[in-house]
């Protein structure tokens, strides 16, 4: 006798991180992005490093980052414009090769002492303002390659910890390599990185070429519905800088070595990467603006709360709850800022995500600096906290109904 067959449908399959690297071209296509978006993980500390041997100065050292941090951010948008507009092909290969021609020069003007501030300061805002925007690119791309809208937020997830793990490695790769070499080699790495990996990046067979744009004076409502994502990305920016700040504040005040902040702020990068893991896992029935307003609120009522911590051990478990909320919330915002772009829009709106977080990383630093010492630890803590509480007010869901 047969056995017996059951009546019941069989369950789809839960979408799987392993699956999203078996979509044709993706592991081709996502090593080629990680090696080029792993210089942006080196450079900042090897140009830091460089400029500070090269004039003596911590000050024009700060003035040099803020050129070229404040190029690639504000100009990123503008850059992505011309992905979408051009193609990937056509426009990542002039601005890598530009990208690592300033970054030689740069290399070059501070590989010894002495060489003229100004000039180097040119040199780092022209780099600055060259740097490919690999993120959104590679963002844009994971929605074309994934035809299962279901697999989509996952192939996010995994995106968003791998760019977490390479900002965490590159000052590492950087230290290893000025332990034997000047630090202007790290600059020339970075610039070696960037192009090679770009080069493979866009003759990956799964690049596209120009996008079909929207008639002028269409797709506002794509603009209007950028709000919520980047104003989260900005609120999270600007709380995740003011976090290291109080981190090293919080050690100083109660007499801890400052050499465990590194490992406060390495449980928070840890929490992060988790919570992406988890956050790309999940079936979400929720929409996704309803999840990003969470995952914000989240983030600041657990760094609020951080900020009673009795010791350095607490305010460890604390900032690594705290980190569990940061990938999951700039995953959806790139996810719902991906939904609401027009069509030939998608690079620019994930650009216009991360030049959110940066912006607000910028800032939150600057104003961080300035109240620590005039109020108390705690008020600081429970401040970086609300402006995210506040971000995910200004993205709620409820303003589309009042609108």
């Amino acid at each position: 006798m047969s056995a017996p067959t059951s009546s019941r449908p069989a369950l789809p399959a839960q979408p799987s991180y392993a699956a999203v690297l078996r979509v044709p071209h993706a592991r081709r296509t996502f090593g080629a992005a990680l090696v080029a978006r792993l210089s942006y993980g080196t450079v900042s500390l090897a140009v830091l490093l460089s400029v500070t041997r090269a004039t003596g100065s911590y000050a024009v050292s700060g003035a040099v980052m803020s050129l070229f941090g404040g190029a690639a951010v504000f100009l990123m948008p503008l850059r992505a414009s011309l992905v979408d507009r051009h193609g990937p092909r056509r426009a990542l290969l002039p601005m890598a090769i530009l990208y690592g021609s300033f970054l030689c020069a740069l290399a070059a003007l501070t590989w010894r002492p002495g060489a003229p501030a100004p000039l180097i300061a040119a040199a780092a805002a022209l780099t600055g303002a060259c740097a490919p925007p690999l993120g959104p690119t590679m963002r844009t791309l994971w929605a074309e390659l994934v035809t299962d809208r279901g697999l989509l937020p996952r192939a996010y997830s995994l995106d968003g910890v791998a760019e977490e793990l390479l900002f965490v490695s590159g000052p590492a790769l950087v230290g290893v390599l000025v332990g034997c070499a000047p630090p202007a080699s790290g600059i020339l790495l970075s610039a070696l990185l960037n192009t090679a990996g770009t080069c493979a990046f866009v003759t990956s067979p799964a690049m596209t070429g120009p996008r079909p744009t929207t008639p002028r004076g269409k797709g506002s409502g794509g603009v209007r519905g950028l709000l919520p994502p980047v104003a989260v990305a900005t609120g999270v920016g600007l709380a995740l800088s003011g976090i290291e700040l109080l981190v090293l504040a919080f050690a100083a005040e109660r007499s801890y070595d400052t050499a465990l902040v590194p490992w406060v702020l390495g449980a928070l990068s840890a929490g992060s990467a988790a919570g992406g893991l988890v956050n790309g896992a999940v079936r979400w029935r929720t929409p996704a603006r309803v999840r990003l307003c969470r995952f914000a609120a989240g983030f600041g009522l657990t760094i609020a709360a951080a900020g009673l911590a009795p010791n350095l051990w607490t305010l460890t478990a604390a900032v690594a709850c705290a980190g569990a909320f940061i990938a999951p919330a700039l995953t959806t915002a790139y996810l719902l800022a991906d939904e609401t772009a027009t069509e030939g829009a998608r690079t620019r709106a994930g650009a216009w995500v991360n030049t959110g977080v940066n912006a607000g990383s910028s800032g939150g630093a600057l104003v961080t600096g300035a109240l620590i010492g005039r109020m108390p630890l705690g008020l600081c803590f429970l401040l970086a906290g609300g402006v995210a509480v506040m971000a995910a007010v200004v993205a709620g869901p409820w303003r589309r109904r009042a609108a």
